[in-house]
């Protein structure tokens, strides 16, 4: 068993919700994005998190973390706003407008923005804890 094991869940944690958080910070930063490289508007970005597990000579086990395996484009159509004037705009007047939304975007800043600061009062506690065993070993 590591001695660290708690500092390295809460670190990798920190680290994947770091991750989130500037995901989010892309995808609000190009909610009015209408054109990409790739062709069309820009497209909500997700991450995705999966277990770090931790191989013992048994197997696996739980204790490990968690890292972001992926970030993927969310599928969701894009929104359709009436624009005739926008130069994006369709023979009906239509611009597809990234699929975006401000209020769940905001939503999922919070959530990452308190599992942030979770990790962070974890990794402080196991430093306080550890620091009080090594005042006790030395004493």
């Amino acid at each position: 068993m590591k001695v660290f094991e708690s500092m390295d869940v809460a670190g990798s944690s920190l680290t994947a919700h770091r991750l989130w958080m500037d995901t989010i910070s892309s995808n609000l930063a190009n909610i009015n994005t209408t054109r990409t490289l790739a062709g069309g508007p820009y497209k909500r970005r997700v991450p995705v998190f999966a277990a770090m597990l931790d191989k013992t000579i048994g197997g696996y086990k739980d204790i490990g973390g968690v890292r972001v395996s992926e970030i993927l484009e969310d599928p969701s159509a894009p929104r359709l706003t009436y624009q005739p004037e926008h130069p994006d705009a369709n023979e009906e007047g239509y611009v597809a407008m990234p699929n975006v939304n401000l209020v769940r975007e905001m939503t999922d800043m919070m959530v990452a923005s308190r599992a942030y600061e979770a990790n962070l009062a974890v990794a402080d506690t196991a430093k306080t804890m550890w620091s009080g065993a090594l005042e006790i070993m030395r004493g």
